[in-house]
């Protein structure tokens, strides 16, 4: 996929107006991914984009400080000026074709190496472990999840 077509993708995907602003999205997502991703797994996603959108995801250095998913949107809200809801869509349009472009088994690792809320970001469901009942509870008339008719 050239540059040009994964600009098409975002824009017809996101429903930006222009090319300029679809753009805009995909420069800003991919710096401030950049900054969040180390490794092995950085390099091969370098490798997988684009060549001019590989140059934006490599543009800054990784910061080492782990931040949620919802944290990279904020952060990266709070550097564009744009809104959390705004950033969150173009977060989550970008980082799609970014997905399809990765491949299965390269985001797999990705969604490894960083913290809880970036699958959703990706378009994966993300999957988390119940808490356990509290001990009180247990044997204490808690409902069983069965029903008998």
């Amino acid at each position: 996929m050239t540059f040009e077509q994964m600009l098409e993708r975002v824009r017809y995907e996101g429903a930006y107006p222009t090319r300029s602003r679809a753009e805009e999205a995909v420069r800003a997502v991919l710096a401030a991914f950049g900054r969040r991703l180390t490794g092995d797994e950085r390099v091969e996603l370098a490798a997988r984009l684009p060549h001019e959108a590989a140059l934006c995801f490599t543009a800054e250095i990784p910061d080492n400080e782990p931040v949620s998913g919802w944290g990279f949107v904020k952060d990266l809200a709070s550097r564009t000026g744009a809104t959390a809801a705004t950033t969150r869509w173009d977060t989550g349009t970008v980082l799609r074709i970014v997905a399809q472009l990765a491949g299965e088994d390269l985001l797999d690792r990705i969604l490894d190496q960083l913290p809880p809320g970036y699958a959703l970001l990706f378009g994966r469901a993300e999957l988390t472990q119940a808490p356990s009942a509290p001990p009180s509870l247990v044997g204490a008339g808690a409902p069983t999840g069965t029903t008998t008719l």
